[in-house]
Formats: C-alpha cells, sequence, structure tokens
C-alpha cells in the first residue's frame, strides 16, 4: 500500500513542487510526520498502537520518501552540476549521522522517552525549516517538463459531474509523465534498474539479515543495534570526507561501480558468515558501498533541467 502511494504520490509533488517551490511542498511531509510519533509519544496501548498504524500508513503513502528527494531537489537547484555528487554525498552523510544518532540515543533512553525525543526532534525540525530555510526560485513563467514534453502542459476541461475525478486523472497524468520520464534517456534508464536491483537487495538483505544472525550466532537486539552503529559511523564518515575527495578525481561513474561492487562483497560475507565476528567486520564496507545510491542520484540529476529534479 505505502509503495503504491508513493508512486502515484511523488510525481504529484514534485510537479507542486515545482509551481509552489521545494519549501512549501517540504511543509507538507515534515509536518504530517509528526503525527504517528506524536501519538506513540503520548500513549502506546494497544488502541493508540492501532491508531499509530493506521495514521503510518496513510501519511507514508503520501509523504514516503518525499522528504529526502524535495530535499536533494533544493539541493540541486542551488548546486552546480559539478558538484552535485559531493553535495548529494554530504546530504546522505549527515542522513547517516542522524541514524547513528537516533540508534545511540535509543540504547540509553526508555520507550516513552524516545518517542517523545523523536517527536520533539521532529517539530523541531520543521519549526527550523519554515524559519531558516529559504525557498527555491521558481520561474513560473517558463515552467515545463523538457524531457516529458517538448510543449507547454494543456489542462482537460472535466464536466462538473465528473469533479469527483480530478484527482485520479492527475494521478494517472502522472503516472505516465513517470513512465515517459523513465525512457526519455537511456542513461536514466540503466539509473533505474541500478537502483531498482540495488534497493531490492537491500530490502532482501535487511529482512533476512536478522533472522540469520538470531539463529546462526544467538544476536541479540544489542549487538543489532552495535552493527547499525558501526554501518552507519562508517557511511558518514565516507560520505562527509571521503567522497567529496574522491568524487572529483574519479567521477560518479567509476564511484558508482565500486559502491556496487564492495555492495555484493558485504551481501556474500554475511552470507558465508562462518564466525560472529564476521558480520561486524561485514559492515565495515559501509565505508565503500555507500557510494551507490548519492552517484546515481547525481547522475540523474545531471540528466534533466532543473524543473524535473524531484523527479530524479
Amino acid at each position: 500500500m505505502i509503495g503504491v502511494g508513493t508512486l502515484v504520490m511523488m510525481p504529484l509533488l514534485g510537479n507542486m513542487s515545482d509551481k509552489y517551490g521545494r519549501k512549501a511542498m517540504l511543509t507538507v511531509p515534515m509536518i504530517l510526520t509528526i503525527i504517528p510519533t506524536g501519538i506513540l509519544a503520548y500513549n502506546r496501548t494497544k488502541k493508540f498502537f492501532y491508531v499509530y498504524y493506521v495514521f503510518k500508513i496513510l501519511i507514508s503513502m503520501v509523504c514516503e520518501g518525499s522528504v529526502p528527494c524535495l530535499a536533494l531537489a533544493y539541493v540541486a537547484d542551488n548546486i552546480p552540476e559539478s558538484g552535485r555528487s559531493t553535495a548529494f554525498g554530504i546530504i546522505s552523510g549527515i542522513g547517516s549521522a542522524a541514524f547513528v544518532c537516533a540508534t545511540l540515543s535509543a540504547r540509553f533512553l526508555s520507550t516513552a522517552q524516545t518517542f517523545q525525543v523523536s517527536t520533539l526532534i521532529a517539530v523541531i525540525g520543521a519549526v527550523y525549516m519554515q524559519f531558516f530555510l529559504q525557498d527555491s526560485v521558481i520561474d513560473d513563467k517558463h515552467l515545463y517538463t523538457p524531457i516529458i514534453s517538448q510543449q507547454n502542459p494543456t489542462v482537460s476541461k472535466v464536466d462538473a459531474k465528473l469533479e469527483s475525478n480530478k484527482h485520479l486523472l492527475k494521478a494517472l497524468r502522472s503516472f505516465k509523465d513517470l513512465t515517459s520520464f523513465l525512457g526519455s534517456s537511456f542513461t536514466i534508464t540503466q539509473a533505474a534498474i541500478v537502483a531498482f536491483f540495488s534497493n531490492l537487495a537491500d530490502v532482501g538483505l535487511h529482512g533476512s539479515m536478522l533472522y540469520f544472525l538470531k539463529a546462526q550466532f544467538h544476536f541479540d537486539k544489542n549487538q543489532f543495534a552495535d552493527l547499525m552503529v558501526i554501518s552507519g559511523i562508517s557511511g558518514t564518515v565516507s560520505q562527509l570526507l571521503v567522497m567529496p575527495i574522491l568524487a572529483p578525481i574519479l567521477g560518479e561513474a567509476r564511484l558508482l561501480s565500486i559502491g556496487l561492487f564492495f555492495h555484493c562483497v558485504h551481501m556474500f560475507l554475511y552470507s558465508i558468515a562462518w564466525s560472529s565476528l564476521v558480520p561486524y567486520a561485514s559492515a565495515m564496507f559501509s565505508i565503500l558501498f555507500v557510494f551507490s545510491q548519492p552517484c546515481i542520484r547525481s547522475i540523474v540529476s545531471k540528466q534533466v533541467g532543473p524543473h524535473e529534479q524531484v523527479w530524479s
């Protein structure tokens, strides 16, 4: 459900961010994501958990992935092409640093305090964005989508009886634009295929890894947290310090190849782990395989125009 909602909503949010600005559209998911954690911060009984679960699904259908996508589009609006791979790496590194801080905090805070702190941080993030983030300048007079269409978009006339179908028509049109976008360039098509299989492998690994480590080496939640912290710290150091140095020298394509290769090595070591120390060593490969996502984003970002950055 969340995936289908994201597939429909992300193109709509992207088009709206071109018209109304990145900051305005970032405000929506930043505020909505406060609600689920706020519910559990208030109460964690069975009834409130079900309420949380419903809100989490509905909000994720709209907001899942929209914050990083819009944030990267904002960066692309303000950074020249030559510096985007480094900028995207730094943004990803900051995200990894936040992940490490959250994981460490969860180790030392109670369950109630964890949700309360999470809600507070989400509120601070939304407030900070409203007061300190300057919006990107969008030129409405020249707003069009060069790759998706070579002409200004037309607005279909809808009869009053079909007014309720407007949102569906917009969603279908956005989905059609998405497929057109993916097929607009051989490079974009290749990047989409690489991203799909890379994320598919990632989800498969993380979906089974915890069960495997628990069955094979009797790992508990603290050891799982240690692995996440090691991987997060390695990724943070790599994206904040190593990638800005290597990106201008090697280029995104070579860095992407390096990242994908060590991602395969990382997963292979997990699959043949013969000792409880192997997962810890494998987690260190995060320092190299985290290159993949920022490089893919940078490659696609350079293939599209200023009004198509959210699509990338």
